[in-house]
């Protein structure tokens, strides 16, 4: 039978988006290094349609990845949209060079990188948008009042924040409805721990970057609750992916993951751990 991401079962963005609780992160389909266009598009464009076939129905996207390559092939891949996929960018941060991650979240520059990216998504409104990124050089309130104003708009439907503290995600929410958070986590980095127990208690969704860690090698170095995932893999017959993913769904009922990739094998790896269960003491195993 064949792995379908609607096994992990549904959380609502907003309370009104009802999306699989597996997702697909686009970063990876772009060039190496995230900058510029894949080796192969026509393949990216197969991953893209190959997802959603097997029932992705939330895609996480940002005008950085590229910049902008990762959101035009989402369109040349999947336009027009099914109409229950969900399609969630960011801006905030922009990429001068291919070394570099700037914070840039002047309300200017936000609005203009919204509206760049209704074009390339060929959108009229996107579902979820998300700011990036934390500029130390602008007041979140002022960051977040311009989404707003996108929204009031209509060309934004729900906000996010990304890579928040507490305090920052409780200074966006007295300016707006904050919906969702994307900050990293996985079996080896829990720093954001607090930042999920303020998701599950308010109902706001948790979307973990980079859900997978390391390479496997990597991660099993790294010692700790990585062993024990290794030895969990082991014992369940898993990939450390599908491990990973399936102690993320486990994890906490707020967490939507989105694991990515550029590859069509890796692709149906991940998405086969919508299927995978932990009993509560696997999971407390791992931590």
């Amino acid at each position: 039978m064949e792995a379908r991401a609607e096994a992990a079962g549904t959380v609502r963005i907003g309370g009104d988006l009802r999306v699989h609780r597996l997702g697909f992160g686009a970063m990876r389909i772009t060039g190496a290094d995230i900058w510029g266009p894949p080796r192969d598009p026509a393949e990216a464009r197969r991953v893209l349609k190959r997802a959603v076939a097997m029932g992705v129905n939330f895609i996480d996207t940002a005008d950085s990845y590229g910049p902008g390559v990762s959101e035009e092939l989402i369109a040349e891949a999947l336009h027009p949209y099914p109409p229950d996929l969900v399609i969630a960018t960011k801006g905030g941060i922009v990429r001068p060079m291919r070394a570099r991650w700037d914070p840039d979240c002047r309300p200017e520059h936000l609005r203009v990188a919204c509206e760049s990216s209704l074009r390339r998504l060929r959108l009229e409104r996107i579902d979820l948008y998300q700011l990036h990124a934390i500029d130390p050089r602008v007041r979140v309130e002022d960051s977040i009042g311009e989404l707003v104003r996108l929204q009031s708009e209509g060309k934004i439907r729900h906000i996010g924040v990304s890579n928040v503290r507490v305090a920052e995600l409780n200074r966006a929410r007295r300016v707006a409805k904050i919906v969702s958070v994307q900050n990293r986590y996985n079996v080896a980095d829990r720093t954001s721990d607090a930042v999920l127990a303020a998701c599950e208690h308010d109902g706001l969704v948790f979307i973990p970057w980079r859900p997978l860690a390391q390479g496997a090698g990597e991660m099993i170095a790294t010692g700790g609750p990585m062993i024990a995932l290794a030895q969990l893999a082991k014992r369940r017959g898993l990939s450390m992916s599908q491990a990973a993913i399936g102690w993320l769904l486990a994890r906490s009922p707020a967490m939507l993951p989105i694991p990515g990739t550029s590859k069509l094998g890796h692709l149906e790896e991940n998405v086969a751990a919508a299927d995978v269960t932990l009993a509560a003491d696997e999971v407390r195993a791992v931590a």
